[in-house]
Formats: C-alpha cells, sequence, structure tokens
C-alpha cells in the first residue's frame, strides 16, 4: 500500500525546514504518521514527523528549527498550526547528522 504525504503535512515540512536555514536537500524525512483528527467544529490532522538534518553544523541548523517553536507562526494557506512540539531531544547520530521528531495538529481554515 502506498501511502503519501497530504497538503497539511507537505506544507509542515517545508516550514520546518525553512526554519532550519540550510538547504532543503540537507533535511531528510525519515518518518512521517498522519491521522484525520476532528472535534465539534474543527477537522484537520495530526502528525508526527520525523527528521534529519545532515551535515557537521546539523546542531545548529536544528537550534534554528525549534527556536520558539511552541510559538511559532506559520503561514500555510488554507491551514492552522494549532500545536507543534519537539519530540524529547535532538539526538546526533555517529556520521555528524541530527534527527528529531515534531508532533503537530493541522486545522483545516474552512
Amino acid at each position: 500500500m502506498k501511502s503519501s504525504l497530504s497538503q497539511a503535512a507537505a506544507a509542515l515540512i517545508r516550514a520546518l525546514s525553512a526554519r532550519a536555514g540550510v538547504d532543503r536537500d540537507r533535511v531528510v524525512l525519515t518518518d512521517i504518521h498522519s491521522a484525520d483528527w476532528q472535534s465539534l467544529t474543527f477537522t484537520g490532522e495530526r502528525h508526527q514527523i520525523g527528521l534529519r538534518i545532515t551535515g557537521r553544523d546539523s546542531g545548529q541548523a536544528v537550534a534554528r528549527m525549534c527556536e520558539g517553536l511552541d510559538d511559532a507562526e506559520f503561514s500555510i494557506p488554507g491551514i492552522i498550526v494549532a500545536d507543534l512540539c519537539l519530540v524529547g531531544t535532538a539526538a546526533r547520530t555517529p556520521n555528524g547528522d541530527t534527527e528529531l521528531m515534531v508532533e503537530a495538529l493541522t486545522v483545516s481554515e474552512d
């Protein structure tokens, strides 16, 4: 079974990559799980996103990405990022890359 990224998940990954301040090809998607979510008044998705930032300066890139993440505002047409946080702590790999996991709730604006 082939799974694809939802528009909300893809937009969120692009926004997180931009926060890192490195070339997009250095931000590698390692894991993604998205599930539909709804309340009485909103619909959206819950996401768990694993990323690896490559390169010797990956720790600084992750720090830029995660700085103020809990309060960050994103400009994603049609999507509100209602909740976003780092899960645990970012971990350095033996080759110098840094891996992290984020969880997010995105809500449709309509």
